[in-house]
């Protein structure tokens, strides 16, 4: 730790300007990497305070002794709370390696449960997969934002943006694309493509992408493990030779695109994810991916979805990532951009 970080004891119920960010357990985030802990700290240095919890920690009370404002409608007073802690960050420098982090990097406050409408905002920023308790999440969420807290991204368009099916919205931006549980249609699509890649529909940072093509040994066996025996379905696109190039993440902050970085496959790989050792570089948009975000930004805006990365490989539209969006300190070192303090700054314009 730097000797001038000294956080001292974390207040035990919120400031007037205080935010949640509802993540995975703190000790599992990497500080030199993960977005939501550059969001803190900018929040932090925006004079915010921020308080952390997991979905586990998020729960609701409703009953005769739950308060109802004067004109509120019967059933108003249900509540949503957490039981959260405030956290303190150590400050992080950026290196051209990468980040410096002071260890300990993190205090937390004592345990406090704290109504959701204390907060001024309330970041869900767990990570996929989106299952049952990532759902029903967002569901006691609903209940905040009901009454007047703003939730990033909005609950309803989290359960509503599967983060591979939402770019179907936009299929004219994509490349040849296929969902499906059939193994007949996804194997006449592969010999159609002649090369695809296949993409689990809950998967997260290229867990689970294969790569397939016509002439494949056991293609039919493959699609039937990833489809699980027709139980699920499965995303095929028509494999990209652009990948090679790189996979540009694009991070719009109210549809507006903020920042970029590309990420460039390594040792072979053909998925350029940085969980599986893509490497990150300086990234300027073209044209074509600057049509694309203006096209998104007014849906985005519309459903709530504040903080969305979008992948976009050669010209063409792969995924819409709203649940926890990453890449900001890649986009911070090599951007020489404070990406963090400004999604905060547009947050607070709100």
């Amino acid at each position: 730790m730097s000797a001038s970080f000294n956080p001292g004891p974390a207040d035990q119920r919120p400031a007037q300007r205080a935010q949640l960010f509802v993540i995975d357990p703190i000790t599992r985030l990497n500080p030199a990497k993960d977005s939501s802990v550059a969001l803190m700290q900018a929040a932090h240095r925006a004079g915010l305070q921020p308080w952390v919890c997991t979905p586990a920690d998020l729960s609701a009370a409703a009953g005769p002794n739950q308060p109802v404002a004067a004109g509120e409608p019967i059933g108003s007073g249900h509540r949503a709370w957490a039981r959260a802690q405030a956290i303190s960050l150590a400050p992080m420098h950026c290196q051209p390696q990468g980040w410096e982090v002071p260890q300990p990097w993190f205090s937390l406050g004592e345990p406090a449960l704290v109504p959701l409408e204390d907060f001024q905002v309330v970041w869900m920023r767990k990570d996929p997969p989106v299952d049952e308790a990532y759902l029903y999440a967002t569901h006691l969420l609903d209940l905040a934002e009901r009454h007047g807290v703003r939730v990033v991204n909005r609950p309803a368009a989290l359960r509503a943006w599967n983060e591979k099916l939402g770019a179907l919205r936009f299929s004219h931006r994509m490349a040849p694309t296929l969902v499906s549980s059939r193994v007949a249609a996804l194997q006449a699509f592969t010999i159609e493509q002649r090369e695809v890649v296949l993409k689990p529909l809950g998967g997260r940072a290229g867990q689970g992408v294969v790569f397939a093509a016509a002439g494949t040994p056991g293609l039919r066996a493959l699609l039937e493990l990833v489809t699980q025996m027709e139980a699920l379905p499965v995303m095929a696109q028509a494999f990209l030779p652009g990948v090679s190039a790189g996979d540009k993440r694009i991070l719009l902050v109210d549809g507006e695109p903020l920042g970029a970085v590309n990420r460039v496959p390594t040792g072979g790989e053909f998925r350029s994810n940085l969980a599986v050792g893509g490497a990150p570089e300086a990234a300027q948009l073209t044209a074509a991916e600057l049509e694309i975000c203006a096209e998104l930004a007014p849906v985005l805006r519309a459903e709530g979805l504040f903080f969305v990365g979008i992948d976009v490989i050669d010209g063409r539209l792969s995924e819409i990532n709203v649940t926890s969006p990453t890449g900001v300190r890649e986009v911070e070192r090599l951007g020489g951009i404070a990406l963090a303090d400004l999604i905060i700054e547009r947050l607070l314009a709100h």
